[in-house]
C-alpha cells in the first residue's frame, strides 16, 4: 500500500472516531507547539504533536484518569527505554497545563488551550478544505512557505516549479498555454497533489520515529501535456520505520478542461457497454462520483482489462513479454495477467506507460522503461476521454 494511501486513510480517522482529536495550542517551555489528542479511550490515549519551529510530529500515548492525563512522548520500543512524559491536569475551561520531563531529569512547563484557527487568508482550495476537516494538519501546513523554482518549457506549456523546503518535495504549476479558468482549475489540483506530498513525508517522518530521519525521496517529471490532457509521473521511495522500505509510482492524469482526475477506464474501454468510471487508488487521491462498486469494477480489470493488455504488450513487445525459461537468467515474467490488473499508469507521446504490480520478493521487476502501449492500439479501444487528438 502505498504511503498516500495510508496518509488519507488517516485524515479520514477523525470522521470515524466517537469524537474527533482535539487539537490544542500552546507551550512546551517558552517553545510554541500543537498538539492533537484522541481522548476517546481514557485508557489508550493517542496523539502526536510538533514544535512550531520544526513542524515535525512527535507521537504520544497514555492514558486519561478523570482530569489527569500521562502521555509518553515517542513510539514504544518494546525494550523499556525511557521516554519524555508529559503529566497534565484538565482546568474547568478546558485548558491543560502541567509539565514535561525528559528522562535526564529536565522539566519544563506546559500550557495547552483549544486551538484558535487563524482566519483562512488563502485562495488555495486544499488548505481550506483542511482548516474544517483537519485542523492540527492546517496549522503546520499553513505556516509553511513554498520557494519558486526554475521556469520551462514542456511541450510548449510554460512550467513554474515550487518547493516546499523543509520536505524537499517538489511539484510545478503550469503558468501559460491554458484559457486562464482551465490554467486555475489545473493549479489548484497540482498544488493540492504537492500539499499532499508535504504532509506525506512528514506522515513518514512521525512513522520513522527519528524526528525526521526518515527517507522520503520523489522525483516527478511532466510526461504529456495537451489541450486535452495533463499527465505527470510522481514516482516515491520511502523508509519509514515499517519492516521494508518501499516505492511506488502514483502519477497524476487529468482532464486539462475540467482538472478532473482521468480513471483508465476513461481512456481505454475493453468491456461491453459503455465505460465506467471508478477512482480507484492507483488513480489518486481525489474525489468523484463512481458508476460501479468495487466488485464490478475487479472483475472488469481480472476477467477484461489484464487478458487485453497482455494480448497488447505482447504484440508490441514480444521480446519482453516473453515468458521466462527456466534457463533464463530473468525471473520477471511479464505474461502474468495479474501483474498488470490495478497498474499505474501515464500518458506519453508514444502512447501509454503502464508499471506493474509484483510481490515484495519481485519489488525489482517494476518500473520497466519498455512498456509503453502505442496509440494505435489505444485509439480502437478509446473510452470517453480525448485521446483521438494524441499524437
Amino acid at each position: 500500500m502505498k504511503l498516500w494511501i495510508w496518509l488519507i486513510a488517516l485524515l479520514a480517522l477523525p470522521a470515524l472516531a466517537e469524537e474527533p482529536p482535539v487539537v490544542y495550542s500552546g507551550t512546551l517551555g517558552k517553545t510554541s507547539i500543537v498538539v492533537e489528542l484522541d481522548l476517546n479511550k481514557p485508557d489508550e490515549v493517542t496523539g502526536r504533536y510538533f514544535y512550531q519551529k520544526y513542524r515535525l510530529d512527535l507521537p504520544l500515548n497514555g492514558s486519561l484518569d478523570g482530569q489527569e492525563l500521562k502521555l509518553q512522548e515517542g513510539l514504544d520500543d518494546f525494550d523499556d527505554t525511557p521516554r519524555p512524559e508529559f503529566s497534565l491536569t484538565k482546568d474547568e475551561k478546558g485548558n491543560w497545563q502541567g509539565s514535561w520531563t525528559n528522562p535526564q531529569g529536565k522539566t519544563l512547563p506546559v500550557k495547552l488551550q483549544p486551538a484558535q484557527l487563524p482566519a483562512v487568508t488563502t485562495d488555495d482550495a486544499w488548505l481550506t478544505a483542511l482548516a474544517h476537516i483537519e485542523p492540527y494538519e492546517f496549522l503546520r501546513l499553513s505556516g509553511l512557505q513554498l520557494t519558486a523554482g526554475k521556469s520551462e518549457n514542456f511541450m510548449g506549456y510554460q512550467l513554474q516549479w515550487w518547493t516546499e523546503p523543509q520536505s524537499k518535495i517538489t511539484l510545478f504549476e503550469i503558468a501559460s498555454g491554458y484559457l486562464d479558468a482551465e490554467l486555475h482549475a489545473i493549479n489548484q489540483k497540482l498544488r493540492t497533489r504537492l500539499w499532499q506530498e508535504v504532509s506525506g513525508w512528514h506522515a513518514c517522518m512521525l512513522g520513522a520515529n527519528r524526528f525526521g530521519q526518515g527517507e522520503y525521496m520523489q522525483t516527478v517529471t511532466p510526461k504529456y501535456l495537451s489541450k486535452d490532457i495533463v499527465s505527470i509521473s510522481i514516482f516515491t521511495s520511502y523508509d519509514c520505520g515499517g519492516a521494508h522500505p518501499d516505492f511506488g509510482e502514483a502519477p497524476v492524469n487529468m482532464n486539462a478542461k475540467t482538472a478532473e482526475s482521468l480513471t483508465l477506464e476513461d481512456v481505454v474501454w475493453v468491456g461491453e457497454g459503455a465505460p465506467f468510471h471508478y477512482l480507484n487508488a492507483e488513480d489518486g487521491v481525489s474525489t468523484g462520483k463512481n458508476d460501479v462498486d468495487f466488485d464490478t469494477f475487479a472483475q472488469y480489470r481480472d476477467k477484461k482489462w489484464a487478458p487485453w493488455l497482455v494480448k497488447e504488450l505482447t504484440l508490441a513487445h514480444p521480446a519482453e513479454m516473453k515468458k521466462p525459461t527456466e534457463e533464463s537468467d530473468d525471473d520477471c515474467d511479464y505474461s502474468q495477467p495479474e501483474i498488470w490488473q490495478f497498474p499505474a499508469w501515464y500518458f506519453t507521446p508514444a502512447g501509454l506507460y503502464f508499471d506493474p504490480s509484483f510481490a515484495r520478493v519481485q519489488r525489482s521487476c517494476e518500473g520497466p522503461e519498455w512498456s509503453v502501449l502505442p496509440w494505435s492500439a489505444i485509439k480502437k479501444q478509446a473510452g470517453t476521454a480525448a485521446v483521438a487528438t494524441v499524437q
